[in-house]
């Protein structure tokens, strides 16, 4: 039997985690508490390009750095101004673990996923339209967590953002075969973040720490990592990790080629529950904007009219 179509959107600057349990609005949610993790509405001002670059000082690395971290905003700007045009396939794995680290439960979605962005006002806009192709069953006695919004975590790179990390290089490291920078980044105390959790409709900025791997020449990210650098044990969360990998597509018409999120994985721990979510993404191509039954026979019929 095929699942039925089942389609949402909603706006936000990034999100991370998300929650299939009890109402589906929530973005991270388990059993004993009500959490949710979404951006801010209001990202950082936009601030000169010097501002977080001249945190990358006292190392051999200086220079390269800084020509590779400035490389990569532009990049990343330019990935976001973009992105609107783009669609993929999303393949998502939700695993509960055991104490040994052991599959304890598991489900498998399908998704057509969009992201939409809105660059026209004074902060970043983004729309995820995700259409479930492939719905699993779910033990309504279990509860697993729903993450998107990884692409969104190059928000840490992006201009608005750049007065909220510090940046250290820590040296050449090949990734996937491609010869990369590697730089470790800071969330700067106070600053906006890209991140947010929401505890009984309380707001708690997210703090992330981690490293992002940038091809020198071009600017492409190559890899990212991203943790909490706290404990968050009041809000009922131990720690969130997130690794996302990124490979070269080709888009036609106009021919372009982008450095696009591959695959996500996401760990989050609790005092109980050790979640891991695995996403990879495939089959990117331009959106093409489909015109409705309805109207293409109105238009063929006062044609026909016409003639």
């Amino acid at each position: 039997m095929i699942p039925p179509t089942h389609k949402t959107a909603r706006a936000c600057a990034i999100s991370i985690l998300k929650c299939w349990k009890p109402l589906c609005c929530l973005i991270l949610a388990f059993a004993f508490t009500d959490v949710r993790a979404h951006s801010q509405s209001q990202p950082a001002t936009l601030t000169p390009a010097t501002v977080s670059d001249t945190s990358i000082s006292g190392s051999p690395w200086e220079a390269p750095a800084q020509e590779a971290l400035s490389r990569a905003r532009t990049s990343v700007a330019s990935l976001f101004a973009h992105s609107a045009d783009m669609v993929c396939t999303e393949s998502v794995n939700q695993t509960i673990l055991d104490s040994e680290g052991r599959t304890a439960y598991q489900v498998h979605s399908l998704f057509n996923y969009r992201l939409q962005t809105d660059t026209t006002g004074k902060s970043l806009k983004f729309v995820e339209a995700r259409e479930k192709v492939e719905a699993a069953f779910h033990d309504p006695n279990r509860t697993v967590l729903i993450t998107d919004g990884f692409g969104n975590l190059l928000l840490i790179l992006h201009p608005e953002y750049q007065a909220s990390y510090t940046f250290e290089a820590e040296g050449d490291e090949v990734v996937a075969g491609v010869n990369t920078l590697k730089l470790n980044f800071k969330a700067v105390t106070g600053a906006s973040s890209p991140v947010m959790l929401q505890v009984r409709g309380q707001n708690y900025s997210v703090d992330l720490d981690g490293s992002v791997w940038i091809e020198p020449q071009s600017g492409n990210v190559v890899k990212l990592t991203a943790f909490t650098n706290s404990s968050m044990d009041e809000l009922g969360v131990h720690s969130m990790r997130s690794e996302i990998e990124y490979l070269p597509v080709e888009l036609h018409n106009p021919e372009e080629s982008y450095w696009l999120p591959a695959s996500a994985v996401v760990d989050v721990d609790s005092a109980h529950r050790h979640w891991r979510n695995i996403h990879r993404f495939t089959a990117y191509k331009r959106f093409q904007a489909t015109v409705p039954t309805e109207e293409r026979a109105g238009n063929q019929d006062a044609t026909e009219n016409g003639k």
